[in-house]
């Protein structure tokens, strides 16, 4: 991790600021409307698209460059709320643990609120530390097409069963002491990053979309 200054988006003591972090190649309509369930629903002041190096679970090979999918990102997130931002390559990380150290480290008094789509949450215990970021960071579990049935007998789920908060106290997340996880229905898109570069033919690089799964 870097110790050179870092420009991070603004905050503050007191903020309510959502995390919303992957890959985004492509960003799409999944991406936006994702933001826009978790902006309503958890009264966040801001939501912070974190654009990933890279992860680690994935093959990279042929991800986009970084610019790339920071510029079409801003493309597609289009509410003013939302900060596109790839400081994760700046200090060097590529694991959520270490993203929400620094965070928490740099940030004080800030309310985070990690956001996932329940396709995630289903691999989450793969993630490195995964128990630390339920024990640190409040975390917002997202609808998603296939997995509805399945988010409630995921690892991580179920490794905290006491740290459900009730969908219709969504709102109070981000001053709940971790663990603590909030699942939220509502629309959800059938998009998803991978097939769109299936659909361009598999080459890796970045399509840019009108809005189109959460990574």
């Amino acid at each position: 991790m870097t110790s050179a200054p870092v420009k991070l988006p603004p905050h503050a003591p007191g903020m309510r600021i959502g995390l919303f972090g992957g890959s985004f190649d492509p960003p799409h309509e999944g991406h936006a409307l994702v933001s826009s369930i978790a902006l309503r629903r958890l009264r966040l002041d801001r939501l912070w698209w974190l654009v990933s190096p890279g992860n680690p679970l994935k093959d990279t090979s042929g991800l986009a460059s970084l610019d790339a999918r920071i510029a079409a990102a801003r493309q597609i997130a289009q509410d003013p709320r939302i900060v596109v931002t790839g400081f994760e390559a700046e200090i060097g990380s590529r694991y959520t643990a270490d993203t929400l150290r620094f965070l928490h480290a740099r940030c004080p008094g800030a309310r985070f609120v990690w956001i996932m789509g329940a396709d995630n949450l289903l691999q989450f215990h793969r993630w490195r530390d995964w128990e630390e970021i339920l024990r640190t960071t409040p975390v917002a579990v997202i609808d998603r097409p296939g997995a509805t049935l399945k988010a409630a007998s995921a690892k991580a789920a179920l490794r905290f069963p006491d740290s459900r908060l009730d969908e219709r106290a969504a709102g109070l997340i981000t001053n709940a002491i971790p663990p603590a996880l909030v699942y939220l229905h509502g629309p959800r898109s059938p998009s998803s990053s991978t097939e769109l570069r299936r659909r361009a033919g598999g080459s890796g690089r970045l399509a840019l979309t009108s809005g189109r799964k959460a990574e």
